[in-house]
């Protein structure tokens, strides 16, 4: 990130019950109108997985993601949805 790009997740612990959805807001500020906006997974003692990514122009999800995960990019977010928890 650049000094003037920020990423926030205003909620730091989120609860659902198995098998419902869930969505993890995440808030962001960049300067640049092509902004790619990442989420990773990290398990305990486990490196970060890639989950997707999204910009202005579309996004992809990470082979071990698909179906389960979403995210839909506005100006100021990323939230990330996650079906069958």
């Amino acid at each position: 990130c650049r000094s003037e790009d920020r990423v926030v997740q205003p909620d730091k612990h989120v609860a659902a019950a198995e098998g419902r959805s869930v969505e993890l807001k995440c808030k962001y500020k960049g300067d640049s109108a092509q902004d790619d906006l990442f989420w990773y997974i990290q398990r305990a003692n486990d490196f970060p997985k890639y989950i997707l990514r999204r910009s202005k122009y579309g996004g992809d999800n990470g082979t071990e993601f698909q179906g389960r995960f979403d995210s839909k990019l506005s100006s100021d977010s990323v939230p990330l949805m996650i079906q069958d928890v």
